[in-house]
């Protein structure tokens, strides 16, 4: 199992990936995406449900934050808790977050009781996520700043020194821009800008 390395990383999958796993005749699809937000959860769960628009099931289950706060499970009228809370387990054991999986279930005729559910919901989530790159990402921070235009040198120059590249820049009379922080690193960054005279900094 691939672990974190740093406290200030995370790990997530690199792009969707899909998983099929067949048992006394039903069908069990599975669907990881790398998400970030419940909206793209929202996008996601839409093309499967279109893409299996005659399937009775689209259990799922999702992950988001950095420290994976934030959860949810949905067993879609299979059983309670023999759909959605097993996928999740797979999340759970694989320590991955910002992550959805969906398994599509086509019934094949013949009842699989509740432990065999259960199991083939956790089998077919497993499925998507091996077939799936996990990747580790840095914890952090996104700051917007705003400087009148004689502090430009200034704040440039430090960014510069921390290795951060400015986003959404707005040079005029009073400029602003972004500046994502890698999350052990964001107090010490903060406390150089606070340094600076006229130079406002807050977190997005």
């Amino acid at each position: 199992m691939i672990m974190p390395q740093d406290d200030d990383t995370y790990l997530t999958l690199a792009k969707r990936s899909e998983g099929l796993y067949k048992v006394k005749g039903s069908k069990h699809f599975s669907y990881a995406f790398p998400v970030s937000s419940e909206t793209d959860i929202k996008s996601c769960l839409e093309v499967v449900k279109l893409e299996h628009h005659s399937a009775r099931h689209h259990c799922y289950a999702w992950r988001l934050g950095h420290d994976a706060s934030r959860y949810r499970t949905n067993d879609d009228g299979e059983p309670s808790n023999t759909a959605g809370p097993p996928i999740l387990g797979v999340l759970k054991s694989n320590c991955i977050t910002n992550v959805l999986v969906v398994v599509v279930r086509y019934f094949g005729g013949t009842k699989l009781g509740v432990g065999g559910l259960i199991d083939a919901y956790r089998t077919a989530a497993a499925y998507a996520i091996e077939e799936g790159e996990i990747i580790e990402k840095k914890r952090t921070k996104t700051y917007v700043i705003k400087f009148p235009y004689a502090k430009m040198g200034d704040v440039m120059s430090l960014l510069k020194r921390a290795g951060i590249s400015p986003e959404k820049t707005d040079f005029q009379i009073t400029c602003t821009l972004e500046a994502t922080v890698r999350l052990r690193d964001s107090a010490a960054f903060t406390e150089s800008i606070e340094d600076l005279d006229n130079v406002q900094i807050d977190e997005v």
